[in-house]
């Protein structure tokens, strides 16, 4: 099986070339004076008109393509614009080459002259052969086609042989034709009365003449009005003659026209009810008694002939044709009919009313509205079209080039005493009109199509600097926002210089306390240019004060209006020599200050806490330190052999911890210690050095050898060996599991050393104690020197409650710091508080751990055994299994830092949804401003001043030193504007991160001043 051809993606390619070709149809098609659609839509698919011609053309073009069959659909299936249906995608290709490219084919390709408009563009793309149309050969295909009744390709209809006529009946039912359509006529010349042969005759031709009746019977039954006669070949009969005769079919029954002919429909006539004397006498007596009265005027002859004429037969122009021969017919009624309907329709219909379908419209509109001058000065505005114009009176237009000078013209004029509380009704029923002229504008340039129309007429600028410079009136307010909103539409299309006339007008509306004509002025001025290709909108010659009012704009709680300021802001600062006047005419640094208060316009400040490490339960610090060995402990060890000696000790003294680590010559020295002397002195061995080590790993099987690697002196590496997994215990267990606690009496106070900041610290007894027994006669005998007495009789030893003086030494007491005079007996009561805290910290509550797997004992089976007795472990259904051990664990928290959020408006790409959001609105129009001015601020004229007026600085010399010093570049106005604000600046960078890009090429600018900004 073939491998499947992967589907074709049809994109545009927006190249220059692509561009080149486009520009060069579109004034092909303007020279043509037909439409043409640069970017035309099968479904949603934009054709790329480029790769489409090039591809038909490749194949042989037009004609080529249409004359192959199913031709079309192979073209869309080459550039990839096959969708659903075949047939309609094929024709719709089809239409979009023959409407858009077939003329340009011919005039580039094969250099001839296309056929006109009228038989190319403006028909259907039905067939080819586009490359020998003619006027004269396509209305005689096109007639022939009509008359012929053809198909859509031109086939001309089959027509059927002529048959005999059929002998017998079966044979006439197989092979019907139609009768003959046209039969001459034939006068009836036999007599007008019946004889008895004629109706003798007569019976025989109806009843025994089969013959004649199977031949006549095919030619009326394959009519297509089934067995009805068709009256015009009906003979009838007359008195004395034959009632039935046999017409033979003539040779017009065979033409095609003829047999498809059909009769048409029958009309009813209108029948009019007419008086007449003698069904309306009252009527007629009535047109008597008038007649004999003095003759009066005769009536209107046009209202007769309306009255004469039937209702719905002559219904005029449509709507929009009546408004606008209404809008130029100079009746008041008729304009204000016209203007009431034509504001409705750019209202409803705005999408789908265009100034191009209606010649005159916008000419009209615009004429009318200029009318306004005669109400407020004394001065009729007129157009004029005249190609030689030149400086004429002070109220004739330039139609052509439009008026330079229309603003001092309007400066000489006399205003008239027009109050706004008070007009006349004529004033103000045709103010009304104007006003509606000026809306229905205004609503039909919202189409960008009327836009661009209106733009390329220039009597629409000298009326809107007419509108804009009326008297500062009420009543004139709206006629004023209906023309900023048209500017705003219209300037998209303009290129308006700084000596532009409406360029001007618009710059003097923001000098008005009105928020609507400032806000729609700073709209219209920023969408100059914004739709040509090459030129940019300079902004030229805005005065300082200007400049000032939108940075103090910028401080009000109004987003709609600090936006339109930022816009403007944006287009301005991109020019180098406007940022000259503003440095000159404004300040700058609350300017830049502003801005960057704006960058957190609307922000939502949010933070977050990011988890370094997670908690965890954790062992205290491990030690290198052994917990010396307790007397009882050691006698009990010492009862036992070796290896359960060192598995009891082992467990006494060690604990499990997966990241603790203990050197192995530690551990050995340890266990020396406890028991080397006593074994010696009992004449027994030692366990050597390497089963110790290997013993660690049989009680705690965590427990491992390594060997790791250190750097020592010189850069040498040391070899380091250790166990890993166990721990020094804090405080000895014995082998049953119970916990010792210590003696922590003072042997000696901490006393402060000369030359030290920290005291020394105390030194404790230190004495390991099972129990509270135990440590109540260590403290009597060993720290009080008290020993008991045998009373006489009795074998059971007492203390005595001998009355002295004690001081209590227990670490942190306070209560006995100094010898006090108390019975011995008061004194260990307070005592007896110490011990049972101490042995309440270190008790343990955990029995002696299992066996292990291997057999191997624990050390509570150990205890007490003779020595070279065998070790028994005990039944695994009698042993207690104990509790896991409770190792000192401290719970450390998790590490996080908290970072700081802010977030300001945001907007996603429309044509990739799941993109990330992107920066937007008031704080992207501030950085990409503080941008400019970081660019151009120092190509100016006054950064050039600036470092001129600063002294140069030197290094290594100047005055009156011999060395020669080296210039310092001064700093610039950047180092002047952003200095102030650059901690702020980078705050933003770290906690907006839609806007840290751009902050973060302002940052690359400002970095490249010498020596870098921060130097």
């Amino acid at each position: 099986m073939a491998p499947t051809k992967p589907p074709v993606e049809h994109t545009v390619d927006r190249t220059p070339e692509y561009e080149k070709f486009i520009e060069e149809l579109r004034v092909f098609h303007e020279k043509r004076g037909t439409n043409f659609d640069p970017e035309p839509k099968m479904g949603n698919i934009t054709v790329d008109l480029r790769k489409l011609f090039e591809y038909i053309v490749e194949h042989g073009g037009y004609d080529k393509v249409s004359d192959e069959k199913l031709m079309w659909r192979k073209m869309c299936e080459g550039l990839g614009l096959m969708r659903h249906n075949a047939p309609a995608d094929a024709y719709t290709l089809k239409q979009i080459f023959y409407k858009n490219l077939a003329a340009y084919e011919i005039k580039t390709v094969h250099n001839k002259e296309p056929p006109p408009p009228e038989i190319l563009e403006f028909t259907t793309a039905k067939g080819g052969s586009l490359l020998t149309r003619t006027l004269e050969t396509f209305q005689a295909k096109a007639a022939k086609t009509e008359r012929e009744g053809s198909t859509e390709d031109g086939t001309p209809s089959r027509e059927r042989r002529v048959e005999e006529t059929p002998t017998s009946g079966r044979a006439s039912r197989g092979l019907r034709e139609a009768p003959a359509p046209r039969v001459i006529f034939h006068p009836d010349t036999a007599s007008t009365r019946p004889t008895r042969h004629a109706s003798g005759q007569h019976g025989l031709s109806s009843g025994s003449t089969p013959h004649s009746q199977s031949q006549t019977q095919p030619h009326n039954n394959s009519h297509s009005h089934g067995n009805t006669p068709i009256p015009m070949h009906q003979s009838h009969p007359s008195r004395g003659g034959a009632s039935h005769f046999y017409i033979p079919p003539g040779p017009d029954a065979l033409n095609p026209l003829v047999q498809t002919y059909q009769p048409p429909p029958p009309q009813q006539v209108p029948l009019r009810i007419v008086d007449t004397p003698a069904s309306n006498p009252d009527l007629f007596a009535r047109k008597q008694r008038l007649l004999r009265k003095a003759p009066v005027a005769a009536p209107n002859p046009g209202a007769l002939i309306r009255a004469s004429i039937p209702p719905g037969t002559l219904d005029g122009p449509n709507i929009y044709e009546r408004c606008l021969l209404a809008l130029r017919s100079g009746i008041q009624a008729e304009q204000a009919f016209g203007l009431n309907h034509l504001v409705k329709i750019s209202y409803e219909r705005g999408d789908k009313y265009k100034f191009s379908q209606f010649s005159g419209l916008a000419e009209g509109l615009t004429e009318f509205a200029l009318g306004i001058g005669n109400l407020f000065y004394e001065v009729d505005w007129t157009i004029s079209n005249d190609p030689d114009f030149d400086d004429g009176e002070i109220g004739e237009l330039d139609g052509i080039n439009g008026t330079t000078d229309i603003l001092d013209r309007i400066a000489q004029l006399k205003p008239k005493g027009v109050q706004d509380n008070f007009q006349p009704a004529e004033f103000t029923d045709h103010l009304t009109l104007i006003i509606e002229a000026v809306l229905t504008i205004r609503n039909m340039v919202m189409l960008h199509d009327n836009a661009w129309y209106m733009a390329d007429y220039p009597p629409i600028k000298d009326l809107l600097c007419i509108l804009l410079c009326l008297p500062s009136l009420d009543i004139v307010v709206e006629l004023k926002h209906f023309a900023l909103d048209i500017a705003e539409q219209i300037t998209q299309y303009l290129v308006l210089d700084s000596d532009d006339a409406l360029y001007k007008t618009l710059l003097t509306q923001l000098e008005s306390s009105d928020r609507g004509i400032i806000l729609t002025s700073l709209r219209a001025i920023g969408r100059i240019g914004m739709h040509h290709p090459t030129e940019t909108n300079k902004l030229g010659g805005v005065p300082p004060s200007t400049l000032q009012n939108l940075m103090d704009w910028l401080l009000l709680n109004d987003d709609e209006l600090v936006d339109a300021c930022l816009d403007f802001l944006y287009q301005y600062t991109a020019v180098v020599p406007n940022l000259d006047v503003m440095l000159q005419g404004t300040n700058v640094e609350h300017l830049v200050v502003h801005l960057v208060r704006l960058l957190s316009h609307g922000a939502k400040r949010s933070q977050r806490e990011i988890v370094v490490s997670e908690a965890r339960l954790a062992y205290e610090p491990p030690s290198e330190q052994v917990v010396p060995i307790s007397k009882d402990l050691l006698e009990r060890l010492l009862a036992m052999e070796e290896p359960e000696r060192c598995y009891a000790w082992l467990r006494c003294f060690f604990e499990e911890d997966p990241e603790a680590q203990i050197t192995q010559i530690a551990i050995w020295q340890a266990y020396n210690a406890a028991f080397l002397e006593s074994i010696k002195r009992h004449g027994r061995s030692m366990i050597n050095a390497a089963e110790f080590i290997r013993h660690i790993s049989t009680v705690y099987q965590c427990a491992g050898a390594q060997v790791i690697r250190e750097g020592g002196p010189g850069g040498s590496e040391v070899q380091k060996f250790i166990m890993r997994g166990i721990r020094p215990r804090s405080h000895p267990i014995n082998p049953d599991g119970r916990a010792y606690f210590q003696c922590q009496w003072q042997l000696a106070p901490a006393r402060r050393v000369p030359g030290q900041d920290q005291p020394e610290r105390p030194v404790f007894c230190g004495a390991w104690n099972l129990s509270a027994g135990k440590m109540w006669d260590h403290i009597l005998t060993d720290h009080l020197k008290e020993f008991p007495s045998t009373d006489d009789g009795c074998n059971t030893s007492k203390f005595q409650n001998r009355e002295g003086k004690f001081a209590c030494l227990w670490n942190t007491c306070t209560k006995y710091p100094t010898p006090t005079t108390l019975h011995l007996a008061q004194f260990m009561t307070h005592i007896k508080t110490h011990i049972k805290t101490e042995q309440a910290r270190h008790a343990a509550t955990t029995a002696p751990v299992q066996p292990s797997a291997d057999g191997v004992p624990a050390s509570a089976t150990a205890a007490g055994v003779p020595p070279g007795s065998a070790v028994v472990p005990p039944s695994p259904s009698k042993a207690r299994v104990p509790p896991p051990p409770k190792h000192p664990r401290v719970l450390k928290p998790a590490k996080t830092i908290t970072i700081t959020y802010e977030e300001t408006a945001s907007v996603r790409d429309e044509r990739n949804p799941n993109a990330p959001p992107q920066a937007a609105g008031i704080p992207l129009s501030a950085v990409l401003i503080l941008r400019n001015i970081a660019r151009n601020v120092v190509k100016t004229v006054a950064e050039e001043a600036l470092l001129k007026e600063q002294l140069p600085l030197r290094r290594d010399g100047g005055g009156d030193g011999g060395g020669e010093g080296k210039e310092i570049r001064g700093r610039g106005w950047n180092e002047r504007l952003f200095r102030p604000v650059m901690g702020r600046l980078w705050e933003v960078f770290t906690e907006n991160r839609l806007l840290a890009p751009y902050v973060t090429s302002l940052m690359q600018l400002l970095e490249r001043e010498e020596g870098g900004f921060g130097g």
